[in-house]
């Protein structure tokens, strides 16, 4: 690569770097409206839902 494609790769990835992507969920969310608002997660219930998949029966 010449030195102006690198520089133009550098500028590129600056400008990329500084974009933020929101969470998939809080798109679909502003777009759908019939998708039910998840409610504030209890750290306590997730513990227990994530041992009982873990979990044969």
């Amino acid at each position: 690569m010449n030195k102006r494609e690198e520089q133009r790769l550098a500028k590129l990835a600056e400008k990329n770097a500084a974009k933020v992507v929101k969470p998939r969920e809080e798109r679909a969310k502003k777009y759908d409206d019939t998708l039910k608002q998840k409610p504030d997660e209890d750290p306590e219930l997730r513990d227990f839902f994530s041992d009982m998949r873990k979990r044969e029966f």
